[in-house]
């Protein structure tokens, strides 16, 4: 499987990042075969947060890995200062308080990479900036990040943290697909636009893509006429989408695979460092990803599947 670097982190990352928010107490069999099966192809990343499934999603990962020996194996992604019923918590006690919580669950001392899971642009920059270094320089923390922070609130934090001799953000976290959102899943939700592609584009920041495959839209299941998922009609339900849809069937069926593969090779061909988190729960989604993840699209195909080139196989 192929890997990106990301500075800070210490370890290679896999480019299919393995979702764990159905990790669950109950479930625990279930997430330690699919762990295993994940590792299996060569996959070492792993996606959680503070607030998944109750706190349980680090807590199984956790278990897993103290008995199966395997910590060293693993490179942990998770995810703090979400906002809870009272609002937005982005600030250094909520990121304290979460991060040693993260720990205590996960039975580590050290998390490879760690998230701010919202943003509140009512707190400047350098406050936040600065609180995430306290726990870099504490060594419990190597590389941050942000999960659907814009681009613009990314550079700013970035420029701060260099001018200030600090870390700044090494990744980002947002959606990303070859289908295009209408509009956001949830309030503060980002989607990657045209400005953000081109923004990561020059900054070669990596990007490690959530709903990479758009929930299901390429799968199949979906037409114009099947509207039993309300949320998937809400975001991904529009002509330019059912067109991109098209254009990954053609394309597929001239590469001899499948079009919700095309959909992955589509993010994991971007022209800068991307992986993108996957909800495989069983070997045969695994192995899916796992040979999506090993289609190359050239830049003529990549804009032809999203609208903006002529056809490329002509």
């Amino acid at each position: 499987m192929k890997h990106i670097e990301i500075k800070g982190a210490g370890k290679p990352i896999s480019a299919l990042i393995k979702g764990t928010d159905y990790f669950t107490h109950e479930t625990y069999e279930k997430a330690a075969a699919n762990m295993n099966a994940f590792l299996e192809i060569g996959g070492n990343t792993v996606d959680t947060a503070h607030i998944y499934c109750g706190g349980q999603s680090e807590e199984v990962l956790g278990r897993y890995m103290q008995e199966h020996g395997n910590r060293d194996s693993i490179v942990i992604l998770t995810k703090g200062a979400h906002h809870d019923q009272n609002g937005p918590r982005v600030n250094a006690e909520a990121i304290r308080s979460d991060l040693n919580t993260s720990l205590e669950r996960l039975k580590t001392n050290f998390i490879e990479l760690y998230a701010l899971h919202r943003d509140d642009e009512a707190i400047p920059v350098a406050v936040i900036v600065d609180a995430l270094n306290e726990h870099i320089k504490a060594g419990h923390i190597g590389a941050i990040g942000a999960s659907n922070w814009t681009w613009q609130r990314l550079k700013e934090a970035n420029d701060y943290a260099a001018s200030s001799g600090l870390v700044g953000f090494a990744f980002s976290s947002p959606n990303l697909s070859l289908a295009k959102a209408n509009e956001p899943f949830w309030a503060g939700c980002v989607s990657a636009d045209r400005q953000t592609l081109d923004w990561h584009a020059e900054s070669r920041l990596p990007l490690l893509s959530w709903s990479s495959q758009a929930r299901g839209f390429f799968t199949g299941r979906f037409t114009k006429e099947v509207r039993d998922n309300a949320d998937l009609v809400r975001v991904f339900y529009s002509d330019d989408n059912w067109e991109r849809l098209e254009r990954a069937k053609q394309l597929a069926a001239e590469k001899n695979t499948s079009t919700i593969q095309i959909a992955l090779a589509y993010v994991l061909n971007q022209p800068f460092p991307t992986c993108a988190l996957i909800g495989a729960q069983n070997r045969d989604e695994l192995l899916s990803c796992e040979q999506g993840a090993k289609i190359t699209l050239t830049q003529d195909e990549l804009n032809w599947l999203d609208l903006s080139a002529a056809n490329p196989l002509r």
